[in-house]
């Protein structure tokens, strides 16, 4: 039997929240921390000062020792260093335990090898973590014992931003101003925040620990390089939401136990569509936890995998020929007092000010889809985005029939009067209840859809953090919220301003809404007629970042400095060059060291065979001569191609690093790779399974 927990017990009891400060803190200290958090305050050293040791204390009382701050580089990883709470030994032999407010407030990690994108240079180590108090500390318990972890921001001694959370909270900061200068213009007074809402869901592969030490792609890269489909994969539908194996079922339950003890609300879990895929979903959180809880997601399913004899895989497309893994988005704005502005209520047409959000997003969505798509750009997420099996790269917004009604009376007579309802669902069965269905169904293939009260942005990898995409949506959108308040606010008639903008917007930006399916070669030839960008791959998608149009929406907020924009476009080109050239050097060492030499066995044996044969009797060898030909034509063609990748890979690693070395690793690398790949899964389909040197896809895939 499993041991027993409640889950009402142990639900965010590592976690220094509220409930915990408000229990230890003096009143005085934690109203004032509580200011600090609600209004953008600066904390006081002394207010930080019993914070610190109040945190200190809760956090011995874990089992910690150490104290970290917990960060999030633009590695695509989070980062710490580790510090004990001892002080100077006391004469006496004894060590005083202690955690000053400066050392919570303020860390100093190594900068210069974080990557900076030019920013700083080797030899500029200096860098800051600063404790980000809207995010909660925390208690990680693991084999190393317990540390207490704070989540932090990270930049540089000038300043700039080396990190995914300070960019986060500046824009965070951007949008909670622009929505309410919108909301004060509909007679709202009494909110005094507004945030975005974000549920980040998680798709992950699971294969067994012994076979992936096998395979040195997956080792090395995340992914199989190399590798035949089995007879059978996903096309019976039948692993998607099917019964979850007792062996995942148990890894599932340790996973969603540790989560729940860090604040995160895991609530669904199940089988995806390919075999070996599952999916995690929490409930919604403010963005900025949102973001950190998913780091512990994607870390937490890492480690516990370990227990369980599994490895799970967070690359985007671990496996050619079935789905790959993606993380959907779920972003919508929330205020202080509970008011979702993505709500669009019983009657969307009367409901005016959801109205203008709605179509403000609208233009916010075209007028920038091309840093929507670079935000979830990488170079895992190539081998999926459009791949028939998640969005296509063509980015367009779902509305669904409901809304779609709306807008069209809005277009077409500039005036919505009716809103289409639900219906009884009717499934011919007497004996099951009667219920209504919603007013429009739902659409998987669009990349950004209208799901109730909420946008789902289903483009971005399983692999990466959530706060690029989050960071975009609400710059983009408080763009938009301004540009409407800048026009509401001077208008004599507000009631018709706002008529005539929800209006022009609406027909404005329709381009940008499809309704149709994503995956046709239809709506590709159609997104180009409407003038919408589709960008295919994450090199072509960098400069997004570092257009006139970008530079000048992100300096009006404060989000990004041009510097802070140009290094990241080079960090993202370097990233992509790195990765190829690991993937590259991998084939090369499997297919030079692994592969090929099995195969020259598997000859050998075969022509072995063929002399025995015929020195023995007279039998027809035929098929024997004839498999043998075909193996050795396959053989010279993979070494071929080996050579040929290992030569255009020595010439993309001697070039400078930048865009032009990107577009080498893209063009003349990937093409290469490919072509080693193709003679090397057909060799696996033919050569004797004991002599292949690697598990294959239906060891990996069904063997779990």
């Amino acid at each position: 039997m499993s041991e027993y927990f409640n889950v009402s017990e142990i639900f965010g009891e590592n976690v220094f929240n509220d409930a915990v400060m408000q229990e230890r803190l003096p009143k005085k200290v934690y109203k004032k921390l509580r200011e600090v958090i609600q209004e953008d305050r600066e904390l006081d050293l002394e207010t930080a000062d019993v914070v610190a040791h109040e945190m200190k204390e809760w956090a011995i009382e874990k089992g910690a020792t150490h104290y970290t701050h917990w960060f999030q580089p633009l590695t695509g990883f989070t980062a710490e260093k580790h510090d004990s709470f001892i002080t100077a030994p006391m004469p006496n032999g004894k060590v005083l335990m202690s955690f000053s407010g400066k050392e919570l407030i303020k860390g100093e990690p190594d900068a210069s090898s974080f990557p900076s994108g030019g920013l700083r240079a080797t030899f500029e180590a200096r860098g800051y973590t600063a404790w980000d108090c809207t995010s909660p500390a925390f208690v990680r318990q693991d084999a190393a014992g317990a540390t207490l972890c704070i989540p932090t921001a990270f930049c540089s001694y000038t300043g700039e931003a080396l990190d995914q959370k300070t960019p986060l909270l500046r824009s965070m900061e951007a949008i909670n101003k622009q929505s309410l200068r919108l909301i004060r213009l509909f007679g709202n007074t009494t909110s005094k925040r507004v945030t975005p809402s974000v549920g980040a869901e998680q798709e992950y592969f699971l294969v067994d620990h012994e076979k992936f030490l096998k395979r040195k792609d997956l080792i090395f890269t995340g992914r199989t390089l190399f590798g035949a489909m089995p007879p059978k994969g996903q096309e019976l539908d039948d692993h998607y939401f099917g019964a979850i194996r007792e062996r995942i079922a148990a890894y599932m339950r340790d996973v969603n136990k540790e989560l729940w003890r860090l604040g995160v609300s895991a609530k669904t879990q199940h089988n995806e569509v390919a075999p070996a895929q599952h999916e995690l979903a929490p409930i919604y959180a403010e963005v900025n936890i949102a973001v950190d809880h998913n780091q512990l997601v994607m870390e937490t399913l890492k480690k516990v995998a370990g227990r369980h004899g599994l490895r799970c895989l967070l690359h985007e497309k671990p496996f050619a020929g079935v789905n790959g893994s993606g993380k959907h988005n779920n972003w919508s704005i929330i205020t202080d007092d509970g008011i979702n502005l993505l709500d669009p209520g019983k009657t969307p047409h009367e409901n005016i000010q959801f109205l203008l959000v709605l179509t403000c997003i609208l233009k916010a969505v075209d007028k920038h889809a091309d840093l929507l798509r670079e935000s979830a750009a990488d170079a895992g997420n190539d081998h999926r985005l459009g791949a028939n099996e998640a969005p296509p790269a063509i980015i367009s917004i779902f509305l669904g029939e409901q809304l779609q009604d709306v807008m069209s009376q809005l277009i077409s007579t500039g005036e919505a009067t009716r809103s289409l309802k639900g219906e009884v669902l009717q499934t011919g069965v007497k004996s099951l209840p009667d219920f209504m269905k919603d007013a429009t169904d739902r659409n998987r293939t669009s990349p950004f859809a209208f799901t109730g009260n909420k946008f789902e942005f289903r483009m971005v990898g399983s692999n990466d953090s959530i706060a690029a995409p989050n960071v975009i949506l609400n710059v983009i959108v408080a763009e938009a919220f301004s540009d409407a308040c800048d026009i509401l606010e001077s208008a004599d008639d507000f009631e018709q301003a706002v008529h005539d903008l929800i209006k022009k917007q609406a027909s404005d930006h329709q381009r940008i809404v499809f309704n149709g399916n994503g995956y046709s070669d239809e709506w590709i030839e159609e997104a180009e007629r409407r003038g919408l960008p589709n960008i295919k791959n994450m090199v072509d998608a960098v400069p997004a970042l570092t257009t006139e149009k970008a530079v000048a929406l992100f300096e009006k907020f404060n989000v990004f400095t041009r510097a802070e924009l140009e290094s990241r476009g080079e960090i993202l080109y370097e990233n992509y060059a790195k990765a190829l050239n690991i993937e590259a050097r991998a084939m090369i060492d499997m297919a030079g060291k692994q592969i090929i030499p099995a195969i020259i066995k598997y000859t050998t044996v075969l022509a072995n065979s063929i002399n025995a044969v015929t020195s023995a009797c007279d039998a027809d060898v035929t098929t024997q001569k004839e498999l043998l030909k075909e193996v050795s034509s396959l053989l010279a063609e993979a070494k071929a191609a080996l050579v040929n990748l290992t030569e255009t890979t020595e010439k993309a690693s001697a070039m400078n690093e930048g865009r032009k070395q990107a577009i080498c690793y893209r063009d003349e690398v990937k093409t290469a790779m490919e072509a080693l790949r193709a003679p090397i899964d057909k060799l696996e389909m033919i050569v004797d399974k004991d002599i292949w040197p690697m598990p294959s896809y239906g060891d990996l895939i069904f063997e779990v």
